[in-house]
């Protein structure tokens, strides 16, 4: 059993444990900011954040009196695996059996997409949630597949006039790293009617198709980016449109509440993209992006992925290589527009934070109760 935590962290300078799974870019990226930041956040924001776990597969370090950093992420750069780690090394222990280890307040879920069925981070998240853990995801899986079972097992299933103790689901790094799509969408539109949301929130074919522009080719832009962290090993995930499918499906799922599915976007990659195409584009004052679209029809939204030919004008047109953004349109707010530089998986990792932060913020108010009449 996990130790039941639905009395949540602790709050103030007291300690907030944390348990990553996934110690990949976004992991380890996430470790070596709270390394570098530890002190910053404990005399700015009063919260001891301790890593007392983490998990990548063959093994996990765990050590319910928080982790080194500095000898974490050291090994992590010297590709030592944390199962051979002294002391704290955990042998063939898989993400599941850390987090029953360390019982942590808050699960950072960072492990692979999985496409087919989620895991290991969609039994991870419910198993967490069940317990009363608080969950910080990039792992887009477990939402893509799975978002209505998550929210209504976390905070985001009571209504915001019936505070519950259901334990919080945070996961703004799941939608373009540390562009602010679901935090934009959920605050500055609330009590808005959204008509038409747009977004490039692949960064791998943002970049690629840029590159594409000035005479490189295809193949040697994407080795590229993968050579710089922001593609994996086998993208065809962000080319073939899948990456962006997820979290446009996400931000449909959370921000306008359409109760999609995968078989609900439409979704065409970038390979077929032709240097002609791009050139023509150009000619004709337009440029070609990896664009992503919730539009309203009747009483839900069309989801679709791919390519479009956008005027060069356009807020999605005019971005850098290494951006990604997004514009929403809404009956009231006509447009507001948002982009994030990110030329490195940092940016997911920053998300994680801000998210982690949320949450103790929002345990805090809750700790206050309403105030008297």
């Amino acid at each position: 059993m996990i130790g039941d935590r639905r009395t949540g962290g602790v709050v103030g300078g007291e300690r907030w444990r944390l348990c990553l799974a996934g110690a990949g870019n976004v992991g380890a990226g996430f470790l070596a900011l709270l390394r570098d930041r530890h002190a910053d956040l404990v005399g700015r924001y009063g919260v001891d954040l301790s890593v007392v776990g983490v998990a990548e597969l063959g093994g996990a370090a765990v050590d319910p009196a928080g982790l080194d950093l500095a000898h974490l992420t050291s090994a992590l750069a010297d590709g030592t695996p944390l199962a051979a780690l002294p002391g704290v090394g955990r042998p063939g222990a898989s993400a599941a059996d850390a987090l029953r280890e360390c019982a942590p307040d808050v699960l950072l879920g960072a492990t692979p997409v999985d496409l087919t069925d989620g895991e290991p981070g969609l039994g991870l998240v419910r198993a967490a949630l069940a317990s009363g853990t608080h969950v910080v995801l990039a792992d887009k899986g477990p939402l893509a597949l799975a978002y209505d079972e998550l929210a209504a097992a976390s905070d985001l299933g009571a209504g915001w006039a019936e505070p519950d103790d259901r334990p919080y689901l945070r996961f703004s790094a799941t939608v373009a790293g540390a562009l602010p799509v679901v935090n934009l969408g959920l605050r500055d539109f609330a009590g808005e009617e959204i008509l038409r949301l747009e977004g490039v929130f692949n960064g791998t074919s943002q970049y690629v198709l840029r590159a594409m522009e000035s005479g490189t080719g295809f193949g040697e832009a994407l080795a590229d980016t993968q050579r710089r962290g922001i593609a994996e090993a086998d993208p065809s995930l962000d080319v073939d449109g899948h990456d962006a499918a997820f979290k446009l499906l996400i931000t449909a799922n959370s921000v306008l509440g359409a109760r999609a599915g995968l078989a609900d976007v439409e979704i065409t990659g970038i390979r077929g993209v032709t240097q002609d195409a791009v050139r023509a584009a150009g000619e004709a004052g337009e440029r070609i992006v990896p664009l992503a679209v919730a539009e309203r029809s009747g009483d839900g939204y069309r989801l679709r992925v791919g390519p479009e030919a956008l005027p060069a004008d356009h807020p999605l047109a005019r971005l850098h290589p290494d951006e990604m953004g997004v514009v929403f349109h809404a009956s009231q707010v006509r447009r507001i527009s948002a982009a994030s530089l990110e030329p490195h998986p940092e940016p997911a990792s920053a998300a994680m934070l801000r998210d982690v932060l949320d949450i103790i913020r929002t345990q805090a108010k809750r700790r206050e109760g309403p105030c008297p009449s």
